[in-house]
């Protein structure tokens, strides 16, 4: 078995989710690195898989794209035959069966599954070698461990979308400021009973301006 040292999985990048009372809110840089060479100031790394259910990649890009390649496709095929969304435990289940299938030859990423069905809001974490684990709060990449310094923070069980948005958009920002892997830009997607949608840069603004900095001056 290839040995997956952390160097090689928290390549760079910064995703993050979070359950929320009505839905899942998804983040991420946009920053896309060779090492130490920027090679797209733009990257998307937040996919729509369905109408209810999104995911966020980082680590490979390639192995990334081809996993989104394979959950879209099957969450198509489960709703052509059940007649039914595919349930957010079900494609997340999928991928951790790919992702261990492969791990002689790993798929060197690490993804974030979230949406909302009729159990609820759900936000999956796996890694490369297939492990699946539900979360409240989440942060993966280069970037997490200061991602995770707001989160821990600030996030709050059963607050709303509206709530926990400035605070998932804070945590991106300050992972941006702090990890060289991370930054340019940050995309912010959004999972509720009305379906997916990704946010303008001019919605972000306001978010960003509507609710002020409450962090302790030293």
């Amino acid at each position: 078995m290839h040995k997956i040292s952390n160097q090689l999985v928290l390549k760079g990048t910064t995703t993050v989710g979070v359950i929320c009372s009505d839905g899942v809110i998804l983040s991420s840089d946009t920053r896309v690195t060779m090492g130490t060479f920027i090679a797209h100031k733009q990257g998307k790394k937040i996919y729509k898989i369905d109408e209810h259910v999104a995911m966020t990649i980082s680590g490979s890009v390639a192995d990334a794209q081809r996993i989104v390649d394979i959950l879209k496709a099957n969450a198509r095929l489960y709703k052509l035959n059940f007649r039914r969304p595919i349930p957010i435990n079900s494609a997340s289940r999928l991928i951790a069966n790919l992702l261990f299938s492969s791990r002689y030859a790993p798929l060197i990423a690490q993804i974030l599954i979230g949406g909302i069905d009729e159990t609820g809001a759900h936000v999956f974490s796996l890694d490369p070698l297939g492990s699946l684990t539900e979360e409240n709060c989440v942060a993966t990449g280069s970037g997490s461990p200061v991602a995770y310094g707001v989160l821990e923070d600030r996030y709050r069980e059963g607050a709303s979308i509206k709530e926990l948005l400035p605070t998932v958009i804070h945590a991106v920002k300050a992972a941006m400021k702090r990890n060289t892997a991370s930054g340019d830009n940050f995309d912010v997607a959004i999972i509720d009973k009305e379906g997916y949608r990704q946010l303008s840069e001019e919605q972000k603004r306001n978010v960003m301006t509507a609710v002020p900095d409450t962090r302790k001056k030293l």
